[in-house]
């Protein structure tokens, strides 16, 4: 039996590292001397080293102790570590980028940059934009899956090395999301008001396959034009009003949509953050809505 003296010297600790791991359990005592004074058996060294070398990876008290009892537990720990330490590294990336965009901004831009940016948790969160989206479509009633689906697809996630344009962008799209629209003029889409007669779930649906296949051709980097995406575009609209694809209907519909106020800025922020290799549904809307003004200003000219 050693003292704790002795512990700690073959261990190569102090006296005050053995004390501590004892007294929090996790380094039980073998026996106790005469004297009352802790006795510790060989094997204690082992597990102290053992002890050393998780706290130096920085885990909890707590954590060591669940690996000592439980050799499975280590995968978990390391796991739920590895988490920890990505958000915060996310973190300090985030951080970084914002500094350098107030180092390099001028100085009147200095404040407002950083009332944008104060305004973001660290790590940032899209919790706020994801509220938007679903405040924007809960009129339409749509069906939960459907909603889920536009709202991974519309929000987009902070990139895990940000510039510091995106940081701004970001800032911005988080001051756009959570600003009251009141007293701006309608906050729904027209395909939202039951007045227009649209249904809106019958359309989101197929307006999800007409975005995929404009955005393929935006990737090819063909300008606007006649053919599928442009007629499944039509189709998702008509249907979603019981109508027919006619010339007639897609000249009222152009003009329809021209008259409908979307919320170009926040694509335009999107795609700021996802950069031209990922077309956000903004700009495939855009694209379909440029190729519907050419074909039905085709018969006029």
């Amino acid at each position: 039996m050693w003292s704790i003296g002795e512990l700690a010297e073959r261990a190569g600790v102090t006296v005050k590292t053995v004390r501590f791991y004892s007294d929090r359990g996790l380094l039980p005592e073998a026996t106790r001397s005469s004297g009352g004074h802790r006795r510790y058996g060989p094997e204690a060294v082992d597990r102290l080293r053992l002890i050393r070398s998780l706290r130096t990876l920085d885990l909890p008290v707590p954590d060591v102790a669940r690996i000592l009892d439980h050799e499975d537990a280590l995968e978990d720990v390391v796991a739920r570590q590895l988490r920890a330490v990505g958000s915060q590294l996310a973190a300090l990336r985030w951080r970084e980028a914002a500094l350098q965009l107030l180092r390099d901004c001028n100085p009147e831009e200095r404040a407002d940059r950083l009332r944008l940016i104060g305004a973001v948790s660290v790590p940032p969160s899209t919790a706020p934009m994801a509220r938007f989206w679903r405040r924007w479509l809960l009129p339409a009633r749509l069906p939960a899956r459907l909603v889920s689906a536009i709202v991974d697809q519309a929000v987009p996630q902070p990139p895990d090395d940000p510039a510091p344009e995106q940081v701004l962008a970001f800032a911005r799209l988080h001051a756009l999301t959570t600003a009251d629209c009141s007293g701006t003029g309608p906050c729904q889409p027209a395909a939202h008001r039951p007045e227009t007669g649209f249904r809106a779930a019958v359309l989101y649906d197929g307006l999800a396959e007409a975005y995929a296949l404009a955005s393929a051709q935006m990737l090819a980097q063909r300008p606007p034009h006649q053919g599928e995406a442009l007629d499944c575009f039509v189709s998702a609209y008509a249907h979603a009003c019981r109508a027919r694809d006619t010339p007639a209907f897609r000249h009222g519909l152009a003009g329809r949509l021209a008259a409908d106020p979307r919320i170009d800025g926040y694509w335009q922020l999107t795609a700021e953050l996802r950069g031209p290799s990922e077309p956000t549904a903004g700009a495939a809307h855009d694209w379909l809505c440029a190729a519907l003004d050419l074909r039905t200003a085709r018969p006029a000219a």
